[in-house]
């Protein structure tokens, strides 16, 4: 009854415009009447705070602060730079660049939208001049910035470990090879594609240049060197490392003498609203979730689902569609909040590992934005590259398809998730 009153309230709610914090806020607390538990929310303030008053959580703010630091310090060119000299002479050669210029940003930013709309207005432009369509150009750009997340620092990683309270530098370390993996695979894919519609290949870079750009864009490339290395072998936590990672910002774009005080002050605005923001929802989620621990929301959901017949590698493969079609239609946290406190649990009393859960529903998630027809970052991509979005969603095709069979791999194969955050020691 509570559940059915939680969804009634929400839809009235949305409809009516509200914050989706307010929405989940007010709808659980509205629920706490209809399944007369009104005595429980004496403690709901306590149980807010504890559900943000985490150590690891504090990492957030200071990694959204480093990416914001990072795309205004000049960081961009000279990564770019970099993957120009090592892969342009390739057949194919600047799709590759895309790739490898996501996987570098990944360690940096860890935010999928930032890199696609960075990408697209230098790389996408670059492409077209050298003889590929607008459409692949834009395709390739798209599909390779869900790297970013996958491969930490990732602040969807740690929104999760949040909500489900686990380990964020394990998550962190999870997400590793599968962002390899991702990243060969869309390598592999380009170079077909290269060869098949005779994608050029870019001049060759002498070697004395590679080193010098190599030299050039070493303080953007030790940067996530440094991160996880602290992590992985436990010289660092999480938290400390996005300070480490803020500290190390400042001091690359003085050394690319693009840090001013102007730009510093808008990375921390830029912050604060995304942080705050942030932080709201997972206060609304608190409420969510302790309304659902009373009801045993998840456990008779596991429950109904078993008795659909929904259990095991069945259950995995519907938590990877509803992961997906989620990604497609709602914002990431939106999505996050609204989704793991149900489906996570059921999952876990299954047997599953939250890490390895963590790592299959960020790879959906960003799946999703690929995905078309509402798929984020194609409208991203679409709109700072000036190219029609189907073109684009098209071109898409031949990559998402290689993705989800990444996708399915990842999650019928929990070691290749789990086994360095086994030999790390975050995990037994």
């Amino acid at each position: 009854m509570a559940a059915l009153f939680i969804l009634a309230v929400s839809a009235v709610l949305l409809l009516g415009g509200a914050v989706l914090a307010h929405l989940i806020g007010a709808a659980s607390i509205l629920s706490f009447v209809a399944a007369d538990r009104v005595r429980f929310l004496a403690a709901a303030p306590q149980r807010i705070i504890a559900h943000i008053d985490l150590f690891s959580i504090m990492s957030m703010p200071l990694f959204i602060l480093a990416g914001e630091i990072m795309n205004r310090a000049g960081v961009t060119k000279a990564l770019i730079d970099l993957a120009m000299a090592l892969m342009a002479r390739l057949k194919g050669g600047l799709g590759h660049v895309n790739i490898l210029t996501s996987v570098f940003f990944a360690g940096i930013s860890g935010s999928a939208m930032a890199d696609a709309a960075s990408v697209s207005s230098t790389l996408v432009p670059a492409m077209r001049k050298a003889g590929y369509t607008a459409q692949y150009a834009g395709a390739i750009t798209a599909a390779s910035s869900v790297i970013g997340p996958i491969i930490p620092p990732s602040i969807i990683m740690i929104f999760y470990g949040a909500m489900m309270n686990t380990s964020v530098a394990a998550l962190f370390v999870a997400g590793i090879v599968p962002g390899i993996i991702m990243a060969l695979a869309l390598f592999l894919a380009n170079g077909w594609l290269a060869h098949r519609h005779n994608h050029p290949a870019g001049e060759k870079v002498p070697a004395a240049e590679v080193i010098r750009r190599a030299g050039y864009a070493l303080p953007a490339t030790v940067i996530p060197i440094i991160i996880l290395s602290g992590i992985v072998f436990g010289v660092m936590t999480p938290t400390e490392a996005a300070g480490v990672a803020v500290c190390c910002s400042i001091l690359a774009g003085i050394i690319y003498r693009q840090m001013t005080v102007r730009k510093l002050i808008e990375s921390l605005e830029r912050t604060a609203i995304l942080s705050g923001s942030i932080f709201i929802l997972l206060s609304g989620v608190a409420i969510f979730g302790y309304l659902a621990g009373l009801e045993k929301l998840p456990t008779k959901l596991a429950e109904v689902l078993i008795g659909f017949g929904f259990e095991g590698w069945k259950y995995l493969l519907l938590l990877n569609f509803v992961f997906l079609v989620a990604g497609m239609f709602l914002e990431v946290p939106v999505a996050l909040a609204l989704l793991v406190p149900l489906l996570v649990p059921a999952g876990i009393s299954m047997g599953a590992d939250p890490i390895h859960l963590g790592i299959v529903i960020v790879v959906n998630m960003m799946l999703g934005i690929v995905t078309p027809p509402f798929g984020a970052a194609l409208l991203v991509v679409s709109a700072v590259s000036r190219t029609p979005y189907w073109g684009i969603a098209r071109a898409a095709m031949p990559f998402l398809l290689v993705q989800l069979v990444v996708l399915l791999i990842l999650t019928f194969v929990p070691e290749l998730s789990l086994a360095l955050p086994r030999l790390a020691g975050f995990i037994q």
